[in-house]
């Protein structure tokens, strides 16, 4: 491969997922400022814009790269649950969540020689039923500051997930098969870089 891949985030989920492969890489924080995109009531349009705009941030410092972007939020009943701000945010949001169904959208986008490519992949998550105790036992030892809805589905989630419809990395953050469809678009193939084990 000829081109440098970009991880477009500050996520150490993303960077262990993409390190399944022997891909060379380098993650990137992109300077572009979520906060300017407005929710109008479509997750999936919500975070493929917000994608995009992290990737176009980045495509001036780095014209000759493969660039790789991603937004996740959870969703449940036409309100979306981001990063919470406190302990006291994520327990509130945690609260909302627990006995539920909500929906979890990444977006994806990758530029390539000047090509953008987006896709956005949903998965539907089912929490438990939770004590109030066991909600505040869950967010001091998983740091929930750093995500979407206040939760991580790996480790101590598997205590607070019932089950899963659909893509588990897209819940941690990058849906492989996502971004794999979009990296061939830029000439690149995961399986060229699959790891023995």
């Amino acid at each position: 491969m000829s081109n440098e891949v970009i991880l477009g985030s500050q996520s150490p989920r993303r960077k262990e997922i993409l390190s399944f492969f022997s891909i060379p890489f380098r993650q990137v924080h992109s300077q572009f400022d979520e906060t300017t995109v407005p929710f109008r009531g479509d997750p999936a349009a919500f975070v493929k814009t917000i994608a995009k705009q992290k990737a176009l941030a980045l495509e001036p410092q780095f014209p000759n790269s493969v660039i790789l972007t991603a937004d996740t939020t959870v969703y449940q009943n036409g309100k979306l649950f981001e990063k919470p701000e406190t302990m006291q945010d994520a327990y509130a949001m945690l609260r909302e969540l627990v006995g539920k169904e909500h929906q979890v959208f990444t977006g994806v986008a990758v530029i390539h020689e000047k090509n953008l490519y987006l896709d956005v992949e949903e998965t539907r998550v089912h929490f438990c039923e939770l004590t109030d105790p066991e909600i505040h036992a869950y967010a001091k030892a998983i740091h929930p500051l750093d995500k979407a809805g206040g939760y991580g589905i790996q480790k101590a989630g598997s205590l607070i997930v019932k089950r899963i419809e659909g893509c588990y990395y897209n819940v941690m953050g990058l849906p492989l098969q996502t971004v794999r469809r979009l990296l061939l678009k830029a000439g690149i193939d995961l399986w060229d870089y699959v790891k023995s084990v």
